[in-house]
């Protein structure tokens, strides 16, 4: 144990987990997320340490099973089965009823219903889109009818810890920001000791501003093997990560035939992996819908007015020289040409250079006490809808008039996002160490939306290379 995993066991005694490929190897087979890892390890780990391998598996073989003991079967036979499973609720219009599927299980919508009474109880959980939660199903077959169908009939939300976040801020409190910087990092299952200087670390910290921050948009280009699609598909179950392929008008954003709000709607963020590899169905449709979404967090699809807090992370690869810089002067020359489009990428708020991140090797996964994931994805989740750190960059931060207004919208979203992601602690003005925030939040923010604009620039010379 490091002297930082033994402070962060100290000060978040109910909290903190110990992360041990040894323990973790229960789980081999299973493609579960690191938020569902650490709420069985915590939850079978004895007061003295000791891990219950044996209790987990039962727990696995129970709730979560594998493709060897089919869960359609089961139900067939009359079997009443108890999961902890994602699955995605989808309302049927025109039949009347809400479905719901369970892609790793082969459940498709067609097949399954939620019946009236768990809607009405779970009216907040049980809307269209990804959940996670501990379902009973049944198969149901009317009598004189030769096809059944799956119900639901029992529902229980996974969310097995109330986050307070005063509690939180106090415990940051006993850190120094060095050392914050580094339960961060551990946070997200790496060891900070993988990280060569506290800018490669604050670097990899960046992809978290999404997590924190409601409408903030992010491009980062990387080489291959820096640990993107990990952090977005693992650390959060209020995110969506999409990996290559077709999207489109009726998946992100509005189902017009079915009635229904997208992806957007349902998540915090939406993170595009291989960008190189998505492409856009009805494309100038689509452009259309993103410039407005982009820019007010809102969009028309017909007569209907979408609008959501999620915002959107752009993740691609980049060629890099010898010396490990861009080879491309314009960063975005090798993207979809509707990611080229400069007034579409005017609309994102920062850049991260991935360049600048080591690559991922075995000795860089944490093998330490750190946050439990399930504990960090809610209190992520819950510092979106903090406003004081807005408040409190307006407080601080001297504005020309004469700014450009997409510019300063995104400097404020930024060092707000970073604020609350190093300083949660600090709401207060005088409170505030002027010199800390300057250089973590103010400096790196200028220095990622300036990329932004000297990109579009590149594209297009009717925006300025520097920011107004």
């Amino acid at each position: 144990m490091s002297e930082l995993g033994a402070k962060i066991r100290q000060v978040f005694p109910d909290i903190a987990i110990k992360k041990d490929a040894a323990n973790y190897s229960v789980f081999a087979g299973r493609n579960l997320p690191s938020f569902v890892k650490d709420f069985l390890v915590r939850k079978y780990t004895q007061s003295g340490g000791a891990l219950e391998k044996l209790a987990i598996a039962d727990f696995l073989n129970k709730y979560i099973p594998d493709k060897n003991n089919p869960l359609i079967n089961r139900l067939i036979h009359n079997e009443t089965v108890q999961l902890l499973t994602r699955f995605i609720v989808q309302a049927d219009i025109q039949g009347g009823t809400v479905r719901f599927a369970i892609p790793d299980s082969g459940i498709k919508a067609s097949d399954a219903v939620i019946p009236k009474n768990l809607l009405n109880e779970y009216k907040k959980e049980l809307i269209d889109g990804e959940t996670w939660g501990v379902i009973k199903l049944v198969y149901v077959r009317p009598s004189g009818r030769e096809k059944g169908h799956i119900e639901m009939v029992d529902f229980k939300p996974f969310r097995p810890y109330s986050v307070d976040l005063e509690y939180f801020k106090e415990c940051r409190q006993q850190f120094t920001t060095e050392e914050w910087v580094d339960v961060l990092i551990s946070a997200m299952e790496y060891s900070p000791a993988g990280f060569a200087t506290i800018e490669q670390k604050l670097e990899f910290l960046t992809r978290l501003l999404i997590f924190v921050e409601p409408n903030l948009n992010m491009i980062e280009l990387a080489p291959k093997e820096t640990g993107k699609s990990y952090v977005f598909g693992n650390l959060s179950k209020f995110g969506w990560l999409v990996s290559g392929g077709r999207v489109s008008r009726a998946k992100l954003f509005y189902d017009k035939s079915r009635k229904v709000p997208g992806l957007f709607y349902n998540h915090d963020f939406l993170a595009f992996d291989e960008i190189q590899t998505i492409s856009l169905t009805d494309e100038s449709e689509l452009q259309g819908i993103f410039k407005s979404y982009l820019e007010q967090g809102k969009a028309t699809v017909d007569n209907y007015e979408f609008m959501s807090s999620a915002g959107l992370m752009l993740m691609g690869n980049i060629k890099l020289t010898r010396e490990m810089l861009p080879a491309n002067a314009t960063y975005f020359s090798e993207l979809p040409s509707t990611f080229r489009d400069s007034a579409f990428l005017d609309r994102f708020h920062g850049f991260i250079e991935g360049w600048k991140l080591p690559k991922i090797r075995n000795d860089m996964f944490l093998k330490d006490w750190t946050l439990n994931v399930e504990y960090f994805s809610e209190i992520l989740h819950q510092l979106r809808t903090s406003s004081e750190y807005a408040l409190l960059f307006d407080k601080v931060v001297y504005v020309d008039e004469k700014s450009g207004a997409r510019d300063l919208k995104a400097v404020k979203k930024l060092a707000t996002a970073y604020s609350k992601l190093l300083f949660p602690h600090i709401t207060k003005a005088e409170a505030l160490d002027k010199d800390e925030f300057q250089q973590y939040c103010l400096e790196p923010v200028i220095r990622r939306r300036g990329v932004i604009r000297e990109q579009c620039h590149r594209i297009d010379a009717e925006f300025k290379a520097e920011m107004s």
